[in-house]
């Protein structure tokens, strides 16, 4: 144990440390990202069922609250992984038998690539029952108008009602 100068034990467990942090500091980033992702998704469903007032089909393998699970879940695996290699690696610098690993690295690159390859088919997905809406927005442009439409009775299909849909679920 004391096979190595006290300050260079130390560095090597401020290292480790720092490296821990690391590790922690991309899962949260997973983790955010995951539950981003998916209640982003969410809101564009709502968003496209507020614009053409029906439900569009969904494909249960490769939608967004799926692979916003699976980021979530792989931040929680890669927090669990990192705490285990700190743990590892502090025990072998106590030891003085270091030996560096290179596998979780590989772990957690292929699951990465993994994971942005199944959010390409999300990104190229291009919903066909959406109609063409134009746009420039259809709002009075003075506080006159404004008040005098306000007033009147708003189709269901102009922006000023998807702006209150979209607050109403918002909200």
């Amino acid at each position: 144990m004391d096979k190595i100068p006290k300050i260079d034990r130390q560095r090597e467990h401020q290292a480790n440390e720092r490296t821990f942090l690391a590790w922690l500091r991309t899962s949260i980033a997973l983790i955010g990202f995951g539950f981003a992702i998916a209640r982003f998704g969410i809101f564009l469903q709502q968003l496209n069922i507020a614009i053409t007032q029906r439900e569009a089909p969904v494909n249960p393998l490769s939608n967004s609250e799926n692979l916003g699970l699976a980021l979530v879940i792989f931040g929680i695996l890669a927090v669990a992984l990192a705490a285990w290699r700190y743990n590892q690696v502090f025990w072998q610098i106590e030891r003085a038998d270091y030996k560096p690993n290179r596998l979780m690295v590989w772990i957690m690159t292929g699951v990465v690539i993994i994971l942005g390859l199944f959010s390409i088919p999300l990104l190229l997905r291009r919903d066909k029952n959406v109609p063409f809406r134009s746009p420039v927005p259809i709002q009075p442009q003075s506080r006159n108008l404004q008040r005098l439409t306000s007033n009147a009775n708003v189709n269901k299909g102009t922006i000023t009602t998807l702006y209150k849909q979209i607050f109403l679920f918002l909200k």
